[in-house]
C-alpha cells in the first residue's frame, strides 16, 4: 500500500507520466487532466501533496489554487505549482512564494524531489503561522473563518499586527515594482 498520495493536476500526459516515473513505487500518484477533475480529487481524495499546473482546461490552476485556499480543510495540504513560464505564476502570485513550492517545467528528478520537500516544509510553516483567524487565512476566506462563531473577533493587538504586516508587504511590493520598472527599462535599452 502506498504511504504517500500525490495528486498531479496537469493536462499534459507526458508530465503526469514523468512524475510517476521519477517517484518511488511506494508513492501513489493520482492524476487529473483538468482543473475541475483536479478540484474534485482534492476534495474527495485527501492527497498528501498537490502538484498543480498553472494553465489548465475547464478551471485554471489559479482558480483551483484560490478554491483550495478558501477551504479551511484543504488550505494546509502541501502545494507545488508548476508552469513552463514562471511569469504566468508571478503575474497572479508575487514572489517570494511563501506557502507553496514552485517548479518550472520541464524539470528533472532532483528538482522535483526538492520542490516536494519545499512544499512540505512550507505547508508545515503555514500551519504553525496561521491558526484559524490569521491574516492569510482571513484574506483567503474572510467569510469562512467568522461564520463558525467559534471565537470572538480579533483583538486590537492582532489588528495592529495585521496593519503592520500589510504596510510592510506594501513597502516590499513597491520596491519590487520599482525593480521591475528598472528591469524593463534595461531590457528595452538592450533591445534597441
Amino acid at each position: 500500500m502506498a504511504s504517500q498520495k500525490i495528486l498531479v493536476i496537469d493536462d499534459s500526459r507526458v508530465i503526469r507520466r514523468m512524475v510517476k516515473d521519477m517517484l518511488p513505487a511506494n508513492v501513489e500518484i493520482v492524476e487529473a487532466k483538468d482543473g475541475v477533475e483536479g478540484l474534485d480529487k482534492i476534495r474527495n481524495g485527501h492527497p498528501n501533496l498537490i502538484m498543480l499546473d498553472f494553465l489548465l482546461p475547464k478551471k485554471s490552476g489559479w482558480e483551483v489554487y484560490q478554491e483550495v485556499q478558501k477551504d479551511p480543510k484543504l488550505r494546509f495540504i502541501p502545494l507545488m505549482l508548476m508552469s513552463g513560464r514562471k511569469e504566468e505564476v508571478t503575474e497572479k502570485l508575487p514572489e517570494p512564494f511563501q506557502y507553496f513550492a514552485f517548479v518550472e517545467k520541464p524539470f528533472e528528478k532532483k528538482q522535483l524531489v526538492g520542490a516536494i520537500k519545499d512544499a512540505m516544509q512550507k505547508a508545515q510553516k503555514k500551519k504553525k503561522e496561521q491558526p484559524q483567524g490569521s491574516p492569510a487565512a482571513a484574506a483567503a476566506a474572510p467569510a469562512q473563518d467568522t461564520a463558525g462563531g467559534g471565537g470572538g473577533g480579533a483583538s486590537t493587538a492582532e489588528v495592529e499586527a495585521l496593519k503592520k504586516q500589510v504596510a510592510q508587504m506594501q513597502t516590499e511590493i513597491n520596491g519590487l515594482k520599482k525593480q521591475m520598472g528598472q528591469l524593463v527599462k534595461f531590457i528595452k535599452q538592450k533591445l534597441k
